[in-house]
């Protein structure tokens, strides 16, 4: 009788400095299936598909392909073995077109010349065949995070990967492209693709997924035929609770304005056009104002001009009654306006620091952390313990632990900790939970209706529809650079929000 496996895992184990991060799991994906893995932020989820990816090598545990066992020491192994991956944060070389990174490392050529119109031929055939679209020509630093992700998932097809590995392919998509992702990995599996799939999004699971295994802490609780469980049992085997999916928030009544923006313009990046056209809005003490709509609709542009990451082509910023449109970013942190990013790695951590040292990077200056020109070193890490307990930031050294080893999740919650803790204002907060398990988003929820309850101002950026519905008070639908409505979350429904967002309704003006 044929092996029904494609892969299996078994016994793997994964040991780092100061944590287990895989032990003793044993994972088995059949052929043609779509099979998630899901479980905690620093559960072991990304360690587990790293080590059949060849990244990391288990220190126990075998693997076999198609009932034989291999060894696979590095990604070429695993190419060769025709595994392919889709990583987090997206391996690509941003200066080279889409074209360029999808060959690189298997360029076509002929006598020692590169023969790029046959991989053109290749890639276009692909891209319609799975509904792929991708420009070929456009360079990775202009297009989109959904286009990125497109990118990624041809480079797998034309090295003929049959098991293609997914870690959280949907934190960083819209709406639109995660229904678009789930029906491309459809199309996969029903042509013989085996797909394993990273995801703490319980509703996408249930959506796509033919079976799921769950661990916690680095152990293997279990695994599940999707059809026969629920999204509430399968965030009690991830974290060992009941979950709360609802946020629980009092009716308030605002107070003074803490935010003002006057036609705020901002200039594009990437077109010679304007990215924000002419805002205005308020953001009172005590609420919480959500800016909706589509990724790529001047969200980002809008927050990088507030938090003065880009200057203003017209307009002006008054914080608490002062005028800060020109003022430095430190001066703006400093007057209590405290940003969790919308790229963690970009814009909220030094990778190469610690954990400690990234706690206090905006406080490194006061006299608390620091003396006669010396840091404070023994304050700054009681500091940082109390913060990764009271935030609950998973890392392998504690607070000397470096930013790049943790994992995605516990990088965001590190950010947030830092941020909230600061006591500000206003809080910026771009998509706050990006990335994280249930059981986090649930606190960090919490975290920011605690600020406003505590009467401060919080502008939330969101492109989680749940979210943007369930946490604010007020919601401001972006589309093209403007506002286009605003919405009582207590009235307005999915529906409608959908329409603003796709620029398909505008409130009378």
């Amino acid at each position: 009788m044929e092996n029904p496996y494609a892969i299996e895992m078994l016994n793997i184990t994964k040991r780092f400095p100061g944590i287990v991060a895989n032990d003793n799991i044993t994972l088995q994906l059949r052929k043609g299936e779509i099979h998630a893995l899901l479980g905690e932020n620093g559960a072991g989820k990304s360690t587990l598909m790293s080590v059949l990816f060849g990244l990391y090598q288990p220190e126990e545990g075998v693997i076999k392909k198609d009932g034989k066992e291999v060894s696979i020491k590095n990604p070429n192994d695993a190419t060769a073995l025709g595994i392919g991956m889709v990583h987090q944060h997206f391996k690509l070389v941003e200066c080279f077109t889409v074209l360029d990174n999808i060959i690189l490392g298997m360029e076509p050529t002929k006598n020692g010349f590169l023969q790029k119109a046959e991989a053109r031929k290749k890639i276009v055939a692909l891209s319609e065949r799975y509904g792929l679209h991708v420009d070929p020509d456009a360079r990775i630093e202009d297009v989109t995070v959904g286009m990125q992700q497109r990118t990624e998932i041809l480079k797998m097809l034309y090295r003929d990967n049959e098991i293609l590995i997914f870690d959280e392919p949907t934190a960083v998509l819209t709406p639109q492209e995660i229904d678009e992702l789930m029906q491309i990995m459809r199309n996969l599996a029903a042509e013989g693709k085996s797909i394993l799939f990273i995801s703490h999004k319980l509703a996408e699971i249930m959506a796509v997924a033919d079976r799921c295994t769950v661990l916690r802490k680095g152990k293997y609780i279990g695994t599940v035929d999707t059809k026969d469980t629920t999204v509430e049992a399968l965030s009690a085997m991830m974290v060992g609770r009941d979950v709360k999916f609802h946020v629980d928030k009092e009716d308030k009544t605002p107070g003074d304005v803490i935010l003002k923006i006057e036609n705020m313009t901002v200039a594009s990046r990437m077109h010679h056009n304007n990215a924000v056209k002419n805002v205005s809005l308020e953001v009172r003490a005590g609420e919480i104002v959500c800016i909706a709509g589509i990724d790529g609709n001047g969200q980002t542009e809008f927050v990088y001009g507030l938090a003065g990451l880009e200057p203003l082509v017209s307009g002006k910023i008054t914080l608490c009654g002062k005028d800060i449109t020109k003022a430095s970013i430190r001066s703006r942190s400093v007057s209590g306006i405290s940003h969790i990013p919308e790229d963690r790695h970009k814009h909220g951590l030094v990778l190469d620091y610690t954990l400690e040292d990234n706690i206090v990077l905006q406080r490194y200056f006061e006299p608390e952390f620091t003396k006669a020109g010396f840091l404070r070193r023994k304050n700054i890490r009681s500091y940082a313990e109390k913060l990764i307990d009271q935030y609950d930031v998973r890392s392998g050294q504690g607070p000397v632990t470096v930013a790049r080893s943790m994992s995605g999740g516990n990088q965001q919650k590190a950010i947030v900790a830092r941020e909230i803790d600061r006591d500000p204002q206003l809080l910026i907060a771009v998509q706050p939970t990006r990335g994280l398990d249930v059981g986090a988003i649930e606190y960090i929820h919490r975290q920011i209706v605690a600020q406003r309850d505590a009467g401060k101002a919080v502008l939330l950026v969101s492109l989680e529809m749940d979210e943007v519905m369930d946490v604010s008070d007020r919601i401001l639908v972006m589309y093209e650079g403007e506002i286009v409505g605003e919405l009582d979350p207590r009235t307005a429904t999915a529906e409608e929000m959908g329409l603003y967002m796709a620029g398909a309704k505008r409130k009378e003006q």
